[in-house]
């Protein structure tokens, strides 16, 4: 099974959500849909910046951690490495 570990960001990037999930598309869908009450629905955080694809569940919940413990500075720079457009990248999944 593979798993994602993602960015999402209101329009403005104002604001960062890091998560963790199986289904990448489900869980977008999710947070454009705002179907549960959560950090991203209340900061509206629903533009994917940044996703990694990875093998176990021990893994990607590490690196979840990892990105996490980052600071702003860091994330932004990571975002820019993959994406410097800094454009939804959920049109592409």
């Amino acid at each position: 099974m593979n798993y994602y570990v993602y960015i999402v960001s209101n329009p403005s990037h104002t604001t960062f959500y890091t998560g963790m999930t199986v289904n990448l598309s489900q869980r977008l869908d999710q947070y454009k849909e705002k179907f549960v009450p959560s950090f991203s629905q209340k900061y509206n955080c629903k533009k994917l910046l940044y996703y990694e694809l990875l093998e176990s569940f021990d893994d990607a919940r590490h690196r979840e951690s990892q990105l996490k413990r980052y600071r702003r500075a860091w994330k932004e720079n990571l975002i820019s490495e993959l994406n410097p457009a800094w454009k939804d990248l959920s049109f592409d999944l």
